[in-house]
C-alpha cells in the first residue's frame, strides 16, 4: 500500500492493520523490501453483507447509512482500487418480491456512485435463496463466472441460490472445466459467500457440498479464498487453502459457538460501528496477499 493511501487511512479513522498474511505464509521480498513490482501487485477492495433494506436500530440504527459512508471513503482514496468486490448479501431478505426489486435497485443505485472502473457481484443467500436467484440475476447478472485479472484467475462461486447450502453438480462440473484451463503457475482466488468448509453447521456456516468444491481446488497449490457470511474477521486453513471471512457493513455476529443462538450483537452507543468494517487486499502474481482490515468512519 502506497504512503499516501496508508497515510489518508490514518487521517480518517479506519483502524490499523488487524491481520497480514501471504498465501506461502510470509511476507514476500516486494513487501519486506518496500518495492512494488507495478505489474504484478495491484490490490481491491472487500465489502460484504450491507444487508440493504434491513432495519433494527437496537442493532444498527445507521444500517442506511454504512454502505453509504463506505463508498464515500473508497471514492476519497486517492489511489483507486482495481475493482470492488461484493461478497454476498447485499440486500436484506424478504418474502415480498416488489420489495425486493426495490432494495436491490437501491444498493444498485447506491454502489454505482463507487469511482471505480469495475465492480464485482456476487449473492448471499437474502438475495437468491427465496427465488433461486431470478431477480438477483435481473439486477447484477450471473450468479457464478471466473475472470483474470493481472496474472490471477478469481472464481466466482454460488453456495445461496440452491435453498439447500449447495454449490450442485452442474455448478461443480463447471469449477473443474474452468480450473483445468488456467495454467498450473496462475494463482487462482475464489470468491463466494458462505465458508466452503464446515465452520458451525448449526449456524448455517458451512456449504453442504464445499469438501467437493474444496477436492477441486486441492488440485491447486494456490488457492485463496475470500467470503463473507459470518459477519466477521475470521481465518482458518485447509490444507494448502487459505479461507478468509470479511466483517459485516450493517451487523457483526457472535464468534462460532459462542452463545446459544446466533442473533446480531446489540449496538454499543460508546463504540458506535464496532465490528464493521470492510477490506482491502493488496495481491501479487505470486499469489500472495496482504490483508488489512478496516472500521466504518462515524460521523
Amino acid at each position: 500500500m502506497s504512503t499516501r493511501r496508508r497515510d489518508f487511512m490514518k487521517l480518517v479513522g479506519l483502524g490499523g492493520v488487524a491481520f497480514a498474511s501471504t498465501l506461502r505464509g510470509g511476507v514476500s521480498e516486494a513487501f519486506a523490501d518496500g518495492k512494488r513490482g507495478e505489474e504484478e501487485e495491484f490490490y481491491f477492495v472487500q465489502l460484504s453483507d450491507t444487508h440493504w433494506g434491513f432495519d433494527g436500530p437496537m442493532v444498527n440504527p445507521d444500517a442506511s447509512g454504512t454502505l453509504v459512508k463506505a463508498v464515500a471513503t473508497v471514492n476519497a482514496l486517492e489511489e483507486r482500487p482495481d475493482f470492488v468486490v461484493f461478497t454476498g448479501d447485499l440486500t436484506h431478505t424478504t418474502d415480498d418480491e416488489g420489495v425486493r426489486r426495490e432494495r436491490m435497485a437501491e444498493f444498485r443505485d447506491i454502489v454505482s456512485r463507487l469511482e471505480v472502473k469495475t465492480v464485482h457481484f456476487m449473492p448471499g443467500e437474502h438475495d437468491a435463496a427465496l427465488d433461486r436467484g431470478d431477480t438477483y440475476q435481473r439486477f447484477f447478472g450471473p450468479t457464478h463466472y471466473a475472470f483474470d485479472h493481472k496474472g490471477l484467475h478469481f472464481v466466482v462461486l454460488d453456495n445461496v441460490s440452491d435453498p439447500g447450502a449447495t454449490v450442485g453438480e452442474a455448478q461443480l462440473d463447471w469449477l473443474k472445466n474452468d480450473i483445468a484451463r488456467v495454467p498450473e503457475q496462475r494463482a487462482v482466488v475464489v470468491l463466494t459467500h458462505r465458508p466452503l468448509f464446515d465452520l458451525y453447521p448449526q449456524w448455517d456456516w458451512s456449504t453442504r457440498d464445499g469438501a467437493a468444491v474444496l477436492d477441486v481446488l486441492a488440485s491447486r497449490h494456490k488457492v485463496t479464498v475470500f467470503y463473507g457470511h459470518i459477519h466477521q474477521e475470521h481465518h482458518f486453513r485447509t490444507g494448502a487453502i487459505a479461507h478468509h471471512a470479511a466483517k459485516s457493513l450493517v451487523f457483526p455476529l457472535p464468534a462460532p459457538g459462542s452463545v446459544p443462538k446466533k442473533v446480531p450483537v446489540p449496538w454499543d452507543p460508546a463504540h458506535p460501528y464496532a465490528g464493521l468494517g470492510f477490506r482491502e487486499v493488496d495481491a501479487e502474481q505470486a499469489g500472495e496477499f496482504e490483508i488489512r482490515e478496516h472500521g466504518v468512519v462515524a460521523g
